[in-house]
């Protein structure tokens, strides 16, 4: 079972991690995106979750027309950030 990143732990990730903020309403990593059209949004997030199934974890996100908002956290850590988010966001960021 995945465990939560101390907030020092998560701090550290997230200056790796350009774009992508601490969401503590939601105890997530947070980043929001904006394309040109509603095709590019859908084609982005199909990548991910190529990306997302290959390391078996899934975020929460929200997509309207060219927008899409995405949150990560680990519901078997707590509802917290884990070491799994951070990978995520990285194979997230990898797609960009």
């Amino acid at each position: 079972m995945p465990s939560a990143l101390t907030s020092h732990e998560r701090d550290d990730a997230l200056t790796r991690l350009s774009g992508w903020a601490f969401d503590a309403s939601r105890n997530a990593l947070y980043r929001r995106f904006e394309f040109d059209d509603f095709s590019e949004a859908f084609g982005f997030m199909t990548r991910i979750a190529l990306e997302a199934e290959k390391c078996g974890h899934h975020p929460e996100w929200l997509n309207v027309y060219n927008r899409l908002e995405i949150w990560l956290t680990t519901h078997d850590a707590g509802n917290a950030v884990s070491a799994l988010d951070i990978e995520l966001a990285t194979r997230i960021a990898a797609l960009i």
